[in-house]
């Protein structure tokens, strides 16, 4: 038996199909549109009080912000990313600083009005004498008293159990439409809303610790005149008991007032996130 060799014939490369792909130019583009598009939300969520905590780990935010930008991407017109394609490197770097200002001033703003619950809790405790039961706050990572603590995490619970997070989302994603990526932006708007935002968190601040201090101011002044008419009585055994137990107590009983005013607080917060876009979409 005899073995025939099998001659096999050299292809050449010009006779094979293209290998499927895609067009490096399209890829570019694709690539810039989706980082463009990511920028304000990445910003936002740095800067925001419940997304941009420490306790919120850093994968989270990134596969919050990539989803949040898929969806935006996919909304966009289909010749938005070609729009920056010729763009060169200051004026691509301009957007980017643009996009950059407008999420992480729209962040301070939620997170300025949120701090109003902080600094409530922080004159309640001097007031009652818990200044000093202080601990790492796990949001900041700085010490601050125990009730500004209550009063923040109290806030953030209201805040989730209004679907206030979800109105917040919306009205960034709805910020694009408002004001497109690399539109005109008025940087005096963004400082103006920011101090007033400011001024409103002091205000705010002050409505919620007021009754509150108060009440121990009065039991503080009873306590002292108590003291003076029995020199013997030792302010720091007497005092200080009955003015923490008694500020335990009202804080129990304003429970329900606490939730309705943070409630208030984060309604006025949002309204003026929402002020702050449509004031920079105006211009």
């Amino acid at each position: 038996m005899t073995l025939e060799l099998l001659s096999t014939e050299v292809l050449n490369p010009k006779q094979l199909p293209p290998l499927p792909g895609i067009n490096l130019l399209q890829l570019t583009e694709l690539t810039s549109g989706f980082f463009l598009s990511s920028i304000r939300i990445g910003a936002f969520l740095l800067s925001s009080p419940l997304f941009g905590a420490r306790y919120v780990i850093l994968p989270i935010r990134i596969v919050i912000t990539m989803m949040l930008a898929t969806m935006i991407f996919s909304g966009l017109p289909e010749n938005f990313a070609s729009n920056f394609q010729e763009t060169n490197l200051p004026n691509f770097l301009t957007i980017v600083l643009k996009e950059i200002a407008i999420g992480l001033t729209g962040g301070l703003i939620l997170t300025i009005w949120f701090s109003a619950a902080a600094l409530a809790g922080e004159k309640i405790a001097t007031s009652c004498g818990l200044g000093y039961a202080m601990q790492v706050d796990p949001s900041s990572g700085t010490s601050s008293p125990v009730i500004s603590q209550i009063f923040n995490l109290f806030l953030i619970v209201i805040f989730v159990s209004i679907d206030g997070h979800l109105l917040v989302l919306r009205t960034l994603m709805d910020s694009y439409e408002l004001i497109p990526i690399g539109a005109n932006l008025n940087f005096g708007i963004m400082v103006a809303n920011g101090i007033t935002a400011a001024g409103s968190m002091f205000l705010a601040a002050t409505i919620i610790m007021l009754p509150i201090a108060g009440l121990t101011l009065m039991i503080n002044i009873t306590i002292g005149i108590i003291t003076r008419s029995a020199p013997t009585l030792n302010l720091f055994s007497f005092g200080f008991p009955i003015t923490m137990i008694a500020a335990f107590i009202i804080l129990y009983f304003s429970t329900n007032s606490l939730a309705f005013s943070f409630s208030d607080l984060i309604r006025e917060a949002i309204e003026t996130l929402q002020t702050y876009i449509e004031d920079l979409s105006n211009g």
